[in-house]
């Protein structure tokens, strides 16, 4: 039986050459990152922070992924650089059964994803697009970057990563967007 390859573009999606800047709010301005911090907590054996400079001075890795909004955009080949979600697994250790992660980010955003698909080798927490540090219309100075489910599930400006045992829906999530979020299955609205 031969085995057959999906489309590189999910169904519904156009691609574009720009990157479209879509989000809910005002777009945080870090004057000073002294005072930021990245936040991992909820069911781990311990709580961990760390700041920008810590955190950008861990091994990075550099991706190429297709990226697709739920508006019906698609980008091909972006170029995200930071820090792989699964490494940061070295300095914090999660609870037995905590399968959920809910992503805090400025203003209260929140989004909900299950561990596994956070431990994907194309997942990030990204401070570099395109070789370039991240804008702040695009999540600087830290945006997680989740290829595999539609764009709304990598939060910008994330500022907190929280293990959970259970599933909670997030920001877009309780206003109507599927929980799940994935573009193969057009899984856009609840």
């Amino acid at each position: 039986m031969e085995h057959t390859r999906r489309p590189r573009v999910p169904p519904g999606q156009t691609v574009v050459q720009r990157f479209p800047v879509l989000h809910y709010g005002a777009i945080p301005r870090y004057r000073d990152l002294q005072q930021w911090d990245l936040r991992i907590f909820g069911a781990v054996e311990s709580q961990v922070r760390f700041t920008y400079s810590e955190l950008t001075a861990l091994p990075a890795t550099r991706i190429v992924a297709d990226i697709h909004c739920v508006t019906g955009w698609s980008k091909l080949d972006t170029v995200w650089e930071g820090l792989r979600f699964r490494d940061l697994l070295s300095y914090v250790r999660p609870l037995s059964g905590a399968e959920y992660i809910i992503v805090h980010a400025e203003y209260g955003f929140t989004t909900n994803i299950p561990l596994w698909r956070m431990m994907a080798d194309n997942v990030l927490l990204a401070w570099k697009y395109d070789d370039l540090p991240l804008t702040p219309e695009h999540g600087w100075p830290l945006r997680l970057v989740v290829p595999d489910l539609y764009f709304w599930k990598s939060a910008k400006w994330v500022r907190g990563i929280e293990f959970s045992f259970e599933d909670r829906p997030g920001f877009w999530e309780q206003a109507g967007y599927h929980n799940e979020g994935d573009p193969w299955l057009e899984q856009r609205y609840a």
